[in-house]
């Protein structure tokens, strides 16, 4: 947390929002706002874009949680929740709803900031590994595409695997295209010429 960051704190207690506050300003120059009204919430977190939402509940109920989850769009930045008290049940939905980090029994003032700097770490990893999945996906698309391509190449030209494959790769650079782009055009092209 060296650079200068946006953090909402959605706490009801103003006691422990000074707390947290506190805490944050101990950690650095930031632009903090707390929240005290659950109702609303979305709208606040909506119009502020923070860099980070820090949430403080004594007791989660599982809806509390999936409402807050949504509102404060843990896909699109960090969301540290610190609870009193906890069970298996709350800790999984707090981890399949995108909670960066979640601390039971933890909030004191000297824990803020490694929470708030693991809960930064733990969501810019998990962005990479979203990434990281999205492109897997899309690359193993390309390549059933490029593979129905060849099948369709070498059923129509009589030709073997890796002459269909070369034709392809020719056809893309001979367009300054890519080879998926080349196999979807090939593909649908097929499809017209096939359909009825």
């Amino acid at each position: 947390m060296d650079k200068r960051l946006s953090i909402i704190v959605i706490e009801a207690d103003v006691e422990r929002a000074a707390t947290i506050v506190d805490g944050l300003r101990e950690a650095g120059d930031h632009d903090i706002r707390v929240i005290s009204e659950v109702a609303g919430m979305a709208r606040h977190i909506a119009e502020m874009h923070p860099d980070i939402v820090l949430i403080d509940l004594a007791n989660p109920s599982r809806d509390v949680l999936e409402d807050l989850a949504v509102a404060s769009a843990p896909t699109e930045r960090p969301v540290a929740m610190f609870v009193d008290r906890s069970d298996e049940q709350l800790t999984r939905a707090a981890i399949e709803a995108g909670i960066s980090a979640y601390v039971v029994d933890g909030l004191r003032q000297d824990r803020i900031k490694p929470v708030l700097d693991a809960a930064i770490a733990r969501f810019h990893m998990i962005q990479r590994m979203r990434a990281e999945l999205v492109a897997t996906r899309a690359a193993l698309e390309e390549r059933k595409l490029i593979d129905r391509a060849k099948a369709i190449l070498m059923k129509a030209r009589g030709i073997d695997e890796e002459e269909a494959y070369a034709l392809l790769r020719k056809s893309a650079m001979d367009q300054g295209k890519r080879m998926g782009e080349i196999a979807q055009q090939l593909v649908m092209a097929a499809g017209l010429l096939t359909c009825r």
